[in-house]
């Protein structure tokens, strides 16, 4: 085993201690000179430890429960690469932030590319406008080439990834549990699928249950990674709040998609947008802000696609909202026939401007 593959080891065991943090890890690194020597320390070697001289004693009689070799060889099988802080493969902006992750555990891939990434987060519970929203923004960014973060979560950020996922894109995922827990457990599939195509990450060691107070410390992780974060829907209360405020803190940039006035979801991202976010409809106005380089024709892709449209359909996608609208209402605001409205709404989808809904929904992209 080389040193520094030695040095993830200890890491690895050093982290599975329940009451050592990012910042007492570090603070164990630099006394000791390394994580293998912090873990060989005697409790009598903690009393000049600053912040740590009463911990020897509980700190020996946790390390004796934990097996440092058994541990790595766990995430061997599991197929989970650790990045420490000194990892080639760190993510660069992660490691800016105040107190990164000492170690971080990646099943899946992360690439060089990944560090022009954006996150979209937002409400677990929300409106079908957000998910559409949600999944619109990124796809619209992956296509760009930018990679898309966010917490995995039903609602705001399940669209978020599978927006990315269908343009062919990149996606990280960051959890508030161990990599090998599925977390919320019916998202088994798109799990998989942000792993072939990116990365699920976390900060937790293997088996870490996902409890409340995890959250809002993945919440970190999930704006350092990123240039930008993007709130699409969130209440007063929303966890997409306190990522907006460590985007703020990490020096990051902030967005918002403004609501509905009446919906209980958009009082968060408008109180972000009263308090200096940058409003967001496009992909093109996050781009822009960031300054990364041109718009792509990616973006202005849809644009394109209605200026080639004939009257009859340009019409016809004119009625159609970005909220799900039955074919019977569609034919009767169009007043043409229901044989030539499905002809134009399967040409419409094919071009990829609207999509079709379990029920004979259709709703504008």
């Amino acid at each position: 085993m080389g040193a520094m593959e030695d040095e993830l080891l200890y890491l690895n065991a050093l982290n599975r201690i329940s009451f050592l943090g990012p910042v007492r890890i570090a603070k164990l690194q630099r006394h000791f000179g390394s994580a293998a020597a912090a873990w060989r320390a005697a409790p009598e070697d903690f009393a000049r430890v600053p912040g740590l001289e009463r911990f020897g004693t509980r700190f020996a009689a946790e390390r004796s429960q934990i097996d440092p070799d058994r541990e790595w060889r766990r995430l061997q099988a599991l197929a989970v690469t650790c990045l420490s802080l000194k990892s080639t493969h760190y993510p660069p902006l992660l490691r800016e932030i105040a107190h990164p992750p000492p170690l971080l555990y990646c099943r899946g891939t992360i690439e060089p590319q990944d560090s022009l990434a954006v996150a979209i987060v937002g409400s677990r519970r929300c409106s079908y406008y957000g998910k559409e929203v949600a999944f619109r923004l990124a796809r619209e960014l992956a296509q760009t080439g930018m990679t898309v973060v966010s917490g995995m979560a039903l609602g705001i950020d399940s669209a978020a990834h599978q927006g990315a996922l269908a343009a062919g894109g990149r996606t990280l995922a960051v959890l508030g549990c161990g990599v090998n827990i599925c977390y919320p457990p019916g998202n088994g599939r798109l799990m998989r699928q942000i792993m072939a195509r990116g990365a699920v990450l976390s900060e937790f060691p293997l088996d870490t249950p996902p409890l409340p107070q995890h959250f809002p410390q993945r919440n970190r992780i999930i704006s350092g990674l990123s240039l930008g974060t993007v709130v699409v829907e969130a209440s007063a209360k929303s966890g997409a709040l306190i990522t907006a405020s460590f985007a703020l803190e990490q020096n990051r940039e902030v967005f918002a998609v403004p609501g509905n006035i009446e919906s209980p979801y958009s009082r968060g991202t408008h109180r972000l947008l009263k308090e200096g976010a940058r409003l967001v409809e496009t992909a093109a106005d996050i781009l822009e802000e960031l300054s990364v380089g041109p718009v792509t024709a990616a973006v202005a892709a849809t644009g394109e696609r209605e200026l080639m449209l004939d009257e009859q359909a340009r019409r016809l996608l004119e009625l159609i909202p970005y909220t799900p609208l039955h074919v019977d209402e569609i034919v009767r605001l169009s007043g043409s026939s229901p044989e030539q409205v499905s002809a134009l709404l399967l040409d419409l989808e094919l071009k990829g401007l609207l999509r079709q809904l379990p029920g004979k929904y259709f709703c504008r992209l």
